[in-house]
């Protein structure tokens, strides 16, 4: 079968891969939608060329796309019935620990102490025809649902909706979107739906555009102005209840502090750069949480999922762009502008 590899410098190739196999605990899915992430573009982007590539345990290439969803077309001789069947539809979280451990019993294969397997970046991925995981990862994907969505639910949005979880958000509340990319706009259609009042901040009028579809009820552009003062504004000069950083930029994760009101609680999901903040005015002296969350739990994945056949919410609106994988070098330098939505390979 042909992958898609990362080389890193911005380039891509198409690459030879033999059909997976699956061992005793694992499955094989043929692969029916493969979403594009933020998190791939550091990969895709990495400086040192060809250097780029030594991303397996053995240092060979390694399949990118860590949003996967498709239908097991092989079981191996271990994998219980009750958890996978021939022909189900199934969501992958894409991640693999040791499978003993706390964290991994709990599902939080991420977080193991012992090395993980983090699918499309340290193992084979799903921009590919098949891809083979442990039966462990597998999350099913309801009916009602397109692959697509199931896709999206693999990262982006079960990321966005695990932070709103541990924002600990109740309906009434008012919470600032930092960033209003593909996970940024997740977390606004999901806050919406959870009955609260969304601040959608982006530097991008397209994104915002499409944040006001999605349930925000103020839109603000940072560039335009102070944006604390402005949610202070919108709040009766208390601040928002709640903030979510989705865009790592060290001026959003600052006002995503500043911007709650005292015992606020603000949360950072966005990868990669920095942030300083006065200890003292801005966090102790006002009580305020500061929380990190890191994607979700296989259990967390499919409580979003059910979440969203019960509120009927249209995640497929959130893709932009639709391609084929033969399509992936214009996808990936569309993509990298970072000026759309969310993009998809279907197949």
């Amino acid at each position: 079968m042909k992958g898609v590899v990362f080389m890193g410098d911005c380039k891509l190739e198409f690459m030879d891969f033999s059909d997976p196999i699956p061992g005793p605990d694992e499955v094989v899915l043929q692969i029916r939608a493969s979403g594009m992430c933020g998190s791939d573009l550091k990969f895709y982007r990495a400086s040192g060329g060809a250097s780029a590539l030594g991303l397996g345990g053995d240092g060979s290439p390694v399949i990118a796309g860590h949003e996967p969803c498709g239908d097991i077309v092989e079981i191996g001789s271990e994998v219980d019935p009750q958890r996978a069947h021939s022909g189900q539809r199934v969501m992958v979280h894409h991640y693999k620990g040791c499978g003993v451990c706390n964290h991994c019993a709990d599902g939080w294969g991420q977080l193991c102490r012992e090395g993980i397997v983090v699918y499309g970046a340290t193992g084979h991925g799903a921009h590919a025809e098949y891809m083979k995981v442990p039966a462990s990862t597998l999350v099913p994907l309801p009916e009602s649902l397109t692959y697509s969505e199931g896709a999206a639910i693999s990262c982006g949005t079960g990321t966005a909706y695990a932070a709103l979880r541990r924002l600990d958000i109740s309906s009434g509340d008012t919470v600032a979107i930092f960033g209003q990319g593909p996970v940024g706009l997740s977390a606004t259609q999901l806050a919406a739906a959870m009955g609260a009042q969304v601040v959608a901040i982006d530097i991008s009028a397209d994104r915002l555009s499409r944040a006001k579809q999605f349930g925000a009820e103020f839109l603000l552009d940072p560039t335009q102005g102070d944006v604390v003062e402005r949610i202070r504004e919108l709040t009766g000069g208390i601040g928002a209840n709640l903030s979510l950083d989705c865009s790592s930029a060290s001026s959003a994760r600052l006002a995503a502090v500043q911007c709650v009101r005292t015992w606020g609680r603000a949360c950072f999901v966005g990868e990669g750069g920095e942030v300083t903040i006065d200890v003292s005015n801005d966090m102790l002296r006002r009580q305020v949480t500061i929380i990190g969350s890191w994607t979700f739990s296989v259990s967390g994945q499919a409580e979003c999922t059910q979440f969203i056949v019960d509120n009927d919410i249209d995640v497929d609106a959130l893709f932009t762009d639709r391609y084929t994988l033969s399509q992936a070098e214009e996808a990936y330098t569309k993509f990298d502008r970072q000026q759309t939505g969310k993009g998809v390979f279907e197949f």
